[in-house]
């Protein structure tokens, strides 16, 4: 990660977006190799979603299952700088469905 993105994380200036979006895509991209499948969609609006997890494919309309959070909340929650409790509890980090909690698991990404 950046000295720019860690900057930013520990609550200081944001860097360029195509940092955060490069950023995002590149964890989302690690989270999807983690736990390949198709039972839970990760959202990280406006900069990419993917869909991860082990179990039955979700095609039409909302799935059932999501975890959607914007870009800081995220790449914090991948470094370990937050913990999925704590973010979900705030409400940075809404998770909807019976699989989502499973993304928590797998948090932070090594």
């Amino acid at each position: 990660m950046t000295d720019l993105l860690d900057t930013w994380l520990a609550g200081g200036t944001p860097p360029p977006r195509s940092v955060i979006k490069e950023a995002v895509k590149e964890s989302l991209a690690a989270l999807a190799e983690l736990a390949p499948g198709h039972s839970v969609e990760v959202r990280v609006p406006p900069y990419a979603a993917i869909q991860c997890i082990e179990g039955p494919r979700h095609t039409r309309g909302t799935p059932p299952n999501t975890v959607e959070t914007d870009a800081r909340t995220w790449l914090a929650l991948a470094t370990g700088r937050l913990n999925w409790t704590d973010a979900v509890g705030s409400g940075t980090v809404k998770a909807s469905g019976s699989r989502a909690s499973e993304v928590g698991t797998l948090l932070p990404l090594r």
